[in-house]
């Protein structure tokens, strides 16, 4: 949730040793804002953070905590937990047990529609992804080509390529988002 992203944008602020001022100068946003986000009293926007990463060149899903972690290889459905949720129209869940020790970082992502008038901008970061869709209709920007992805479709990238996902119908968008490397690894 954006309490915890907020506290990982901290920790890692502080291990670099860069002040709330040097954060603002670097992404254009206010020390009040960025203040407010590491305290999780205000949630951010996938571009925003985005912005944030790119500073400390992480990826976004540096952003995601690790949840508690239990002695099984397995995880119940009834076990899940929202890991992050994104500019109030992408949840997260991680659905692995004992993410810190796995080289991949499996995550179950629901996507609400998109507004229209939003662009959708496309990113780079190290190492691959792969996506299934489960449920609804997922758009996948990748280099400069746009495709459409139904359910038991699937796309396998390197992260290193400008990509995004969208979904610009008026349901919700389920898929399976598998990527490398795990930015939760110790």
């Amino acid at each position: 949730m954006k309490q915890e992203a907020g506290k990982w944008l901290k920790k890692l602020r502080t291990e670099r040793k860069i002040t709330l001022e040097q954060l603002s100068k670097k992404t254009g946003l206010s020390v009040g804002f960025l203040s407010q986000f590491e305290r999780g009293l205000t949630s951010i926007a996938i571009d925003t953070l985005e912005k944030i990463a790119a500073v400390f060149n992480v990826t976004l899903d540096y952003f995601i905590s690790p949840k508690k972690t239990q002695p099984s290889v397995t995880l119940k459905n009834y076990a899940l937990e929202v890991s992050d949720i994104i500019s109030s129209n992408i949840i997260i869940r991680t659905i692995n047990n004992n993410i810190t020790d796995k080289v991949l970082f499996p995550r179950l992502i629901e996507m609400l529609p998109l507004p229209e008038s939003e662009p959708i901008k496309t990113y780079t970061h190290e190492g691959e992804e792969f996506v299934y869709v489960l449920e609804g209709i997922l758009t996948l920007l990748h280099k400069n080509q746009e495709y459409t992805l139904y359910p038991g479709d699937s796309a396998h990238y390197l992260s290193t390529e400008k990509h995004n996902w969208a979904n610009k119908t008026n349901n919700i968008v389920k898929f399976l988002c598998v990527s490398t490397p795990n930015p939760l690894a110790k």
